[in-house]
């Protein structure tokens, strides 16, 4: 079948509305980029090493070994059903072909919730980074980090509003200068642990088996703790539109991603417990990095990795706002949300309404959520933890739909069977566990802003329903032809918004790019 790239609302003819996003904006290696970039290495690895090891202990890197092997069957399932599907929406575009409109739909609703929480968590620190850089006497002033990481965001925002070539330049820079960090402190690491004393035990290979997951409980926390790593790398996908050769380049781009920070949070995982004692662990827990830089390089390492960490966190926040942008212009073209959310601007080529809608939102929320004394806060603290629920759900549905999209043709090579088919379906197996398994321990808040906000859902694909009658008639997910050589010449190739306007595909031929 032909992949569909950057489809045209069902009205846009009569309203004028562009509904394209700016084509080959962004390169196969740039795509790379906001993989890593969306993954926030540097970020992740402070802000959550300490909470990992003080579940797991020394089997903390088995954590990530165990959570990152399900994850990147998911990557493989971004990857294929990529390929069927050219859509900024993602998941909620594959998720809705492959298995029901309504399940899509959720998808998309549940990575606009979770990235928007997080969007507004991650802009704090990002301002307390900056603020502890520069003067490390305003620690504690709460309203200069308000300012500071309100600063950040908005200059993120008008990066993404700007176009995304801009957006991509910005990675580059960013991205570049925080993994080049980052590989420079792991090597050192790795050469500081074998030729001198350090205060943490030796490696051994234990430390990646399950011998430190068997108490209880362990490895359910474990997991859940290691799969906040890793999200975030599907921004890629989100960008397919926008990618060059994006059928191919932006699948391959998350599982790039996925590998690239597998190791360094490895390296550093396995460093942060070989040089660092645990007391030390408890006590730093929040400025982790910053005192590993410090002793793998004494006097300037801990200020160095504080500038990854500034960077890999501001980084994050332009990767999260294109996923929601994205995955909103989506839903605003298929009319499944206000139509103009499905608009872009005429000469940046970006999603205007939807950027300017998310920013101010967002604002709000971080202002309130970060004001002392707000009540806002301890309801933004327990929605961050929601954000783990919310992320289970929609990587289990994709996991499963690419599984149900490629069905005729898994048995067709070893190939296809492992990596269309046993792993996605082993991946989508581990989140659908993550989901449930945590649920009770969850507090009743998590729980109720975790799922309650994607029940929230309902509400808006009630009431767009008949609107986006042609999102929630949509036709199968289709095998590409290169995977699928007898796929019948008639074949249906109409886009969703094309299914009103062309011809009944079983009396009239329609030709496909490989024609």
């Amino acid at each position: 079948m032909t992949q569909n790239a950057s489809p045209v609302a069902p009205d846009g003819q009569k309203d004028g509305t562009t509904h394209e996003l700016q084509a080959g904006g962004v390169s196969a290696a740039g795509s790379i980029v906001m993989a890593v970039a969306g993954s926030a290495p540097a970020y992740s690895i402070a802000a959550v090493t300490a909470t990992l090891v003080g579940v797991a202990g020394l089997g903390a890197p088995a954590a990530l070994l165990w959570c990152g092997l399900p994850m990147l069957g998911i990557a493989w399932a971004f990857l294929y059903l990529g390929r069927a599907d050219v859509n900024a929406g993602a998941a909620y575009s594959w998720v809705a072909r492959a298995l029901h409109p309504a399940l899509g739909f959720l998808s998309g609703w549940a990575l606009v919730i979770s990235a928007t929480v997080f969007m507004v968590a991650g802009a704090l620190p990002a301002g307390a980074m900056t603020v502890a850089l520069f003067d490390p006497s305003q620690a504690d002033n709460t309203v200069l980090i308000i300012v500071v990481g309100a600063v950040w965001f908005l200059v993120m925002a008008a990066c993404v509003y700007f176009g995304v070539s801009i957006t991509a330049r910005a990675q580059w820079i960013m991205s570049l200068i925080e993994v080049g960090i980052l590989v420079l402190f792991a090597i050192l690491a790795l050469v500081r642990a074998n030729t001198a004393t350090h205060a943490g035990p030796n490696f051994s290979w234990e430390w990646l088996g399950f011998q430190h997951l068997a108490g209880p409980g362990v490895f359910v926390s474990a997991a859940l703790v290691a799969a906040f790593y890793y999200w975030g790398w599907d921004v890629s996908s989100n960008l397919n539109e926008e990618t060059s050769n994006g059928h191919k380049s932006s699948g391959a781009a998350g599982l790039i991603g996925v590998g690239i920070v597998f190791i360094l949070f490895e390296i550093f995982t396995i460093a942060t417990l070989m040089m660092l004692s645990t007391k030390t662990i408890e006590k730093d827990g929040a400025n982790i990095l910053s005192v590993l830089g410090d002793v793998i390089w004494p006097g300037i390492g801990g200020k160095i990795l504080i500038i990854a960490v500034a960077l890999s966190t501001v980084a994050t926040l332009e990767t999260t706002l294109i996923q929601v942008t994205r995955t909103l212009f989506a839903m605003g073209r298929d009319h499944t949300i206000p139509k103009r959310f499905g608009s872009v601007h005429k000469r940046w080529k970006t999603p205007t309404f939807a950027t300017l809608v998310v920013v101010g939102v967002s604002v709000v929320i971080f202002i309130g959520s970060a004001w002392p004394g707000s009540s806002v806060s301890g309801v933004m603290n327990n929605a961050i933890l929601s954000i783990g629920l919310q992320i289970a759900f929609y990587y289990t549905l994709a996991g499963v739909a690419v599984v149900v999209a490629y069905r005729r043709v898994l048995f067709r090579s070893v190939k296809n069977f492992l990596l269309i088919g046993l792993w996605p379906a082993a991946g989508a197996a581990f989140m659908a566990w993550a989901f449930i398994v945590s649920i009770p321990s969850n507090t009743p808040v998590v729980n109720w802003l975790g799922i309650g906000l994607i029940v929230i859902g309902v509400i808006p694909l009630l009431l767009f329903y008949r609107k986006a009658k042609v999102y929630y008639s949509r036709r199968p997910l289709e095998v590409p032809p290169e995977l699928d050589k007898k796929a019948p010449a008639d074949i249906d190739l109409r886009s969703p918004e094309q299914v009103a306007t062309l011809p009944d595909p079983n009396t009239t031929a329609i030709r496909t790019l490989d024609d």
